[in-house]
């Protein structure tokens, strides 16, 4: 590196760290979203409110509505008295579903005929009504086995046996919080590099930089290294706090996830200098910024399958950096992944790094001519 470069560098990091609204925008807010999103984007169903009309109140029905009651999944159980109050319940969201035991349910089962039991869900929240229709079905379950063996009937034929790897408990703070790593050091990643060069043309000192013996390539890889440095040591930052503060597993390689997060810094930040060359403000850059970061979120397979997506979208999602990244992370801190497996998820960051600091390279010529 030449000492202009340096100098150039040095200028940069200096200028970040010395404001001190600058190093609280690196050091709080991220470490903040780590914690707010860890526990608030969840798709985790706990604590569901269910409510019960037994219309039967024979011994089989009062079992199982006791059931419900003891299980863990849910918060509160409430008896109505009558179907009037049914509907109330849902419309209002007192109750994310109800449980209808009507008359001769007791009946049928001391009589070994099939009983039935009706439940109603809220379906305008429909992935939580599929999670707790699931949890209701498990506790009809667990009692149709415990009848069967007090009535030495042989149970059913064929039983499924679940096993989850690398999460056992199907904790969704191992699935959050290795996400939001990749997201938060590409949050860090492209505000730094947006808003290097659109805060020296809104000061006026840009026009003192084209003034020095720098070339634009040397003006921008002094650009370049400082948010490097600053985005490789939030990402550390934020992977510590995961570990220590989250209890996430570390299983693979620490070179690994250097390497990876190296590869993804680079087409951020190439991603940032593009939006930067293209901006005379900071707020024309916070908007460019933000104006990337949402698609690259929605396309990267945190919130949804890529796969379920349609096929135009997944082809987009080839040329999200983020994409790449998630799946590396997760396969670091969870499965422990080799160096080679890496190297094959993230090998797309190189050809994205190369087209997007090109294109920053290019625009900024342009700007400068």
């Amino acid at each position: 590196m030449s000492g202009r470069v340096w100098a150039l560098v040095v200028k940069e990091l200096l200028a970040v760290l010395r404001d001190r609204k600058s190093r609280a925008v690196l050091i709080v807010p991220p470490l903040m979203q780590l914690a707010l999103f860890s526990f608030a984007a969840t798709l985790d169903v706990k604590a569901v409110d269910l409510a019960v009309l037994d219309q039967d109140g024979g011994a089989a029905a009062v079992e199982l509505a006791q059931r419900f009651t003891a299980a863990p999944y849910f918060a509160s159980v409430r008896h109505l008295a009558g179907m009037a109050q049914v509907a109330p319940e849902l419309e209002n969201e007192r109750a994310m579903a109800v449980l209808v035991l009507a008359q001769g349910f007791s009946r049928d089962v001391a009589a070994g005929r099939p009983a039935t039991a009706q439940v109603l869900l809220d379906g305008r929240r429909s992935n939580t009504s599929q999670i707790v229709q699931g949890y209701i079905q498990a506790v009809v379950d667990g009692y149709n086995a415990d009848l069967a063996a007090r009535r030495g009937q042989v149970g059913p034929p064929a039983r499924l046996v679940v096993r989850a790897w690398f999460n056992p408990n199907l904790d969704y703070l191992w699935f959050t919080v290795p996400n939001l790593i990749g997201m938060l050091t590409m949050v860090v990643g492209l505000i730094i590099t947006a808003l290097s060069v659109a805060r020296e043309r809104e000061l006026g000192t840009f026009d003192q930089i084209l003034v020095t013996p720098l070339s634009p390539r040397e003006i921008l890889a002094g650009k370049t290294i400082p948010a490097m440095f600053l985005g490789m040591t939030e990402g550390l930052l934020i992977v510590a706090a995961a570990i220590l503060l989250f209890d996430i597993p570390f299983r693979g390689s620490f070179a690994v996830l250097l390497l990876a997060q190296f590869l993804f810094l680079l087409s951020v930040v190439g991603v940032g200098l593009f939006i930067s060359s293209l901006c005379m403000t900071q707020q024309q850059a916070i908007l460019g910024t933000f104006s990337f970061m949402i698609p690259a979120m929605l396309l990267s397979g945190f919130a949804t399958p890529i796969e379920t997506m349609p096929a135009f979208l997944q082809l987009v999602s080839q040329v999200n950096p983020l994409r790449y990244f998630l799946v590396a992370v997760r396969g670091v801190l969870l499965k422990g992944m080799s160096p080679g497996m890496v190297l094959e998820v993230v090998w797309p960051l190189v050809p994205i790094a190369v087209v997007t600091l090109s294109l920053a390279s290019w625009f900024f010529r342009r700007r400068l001519g």
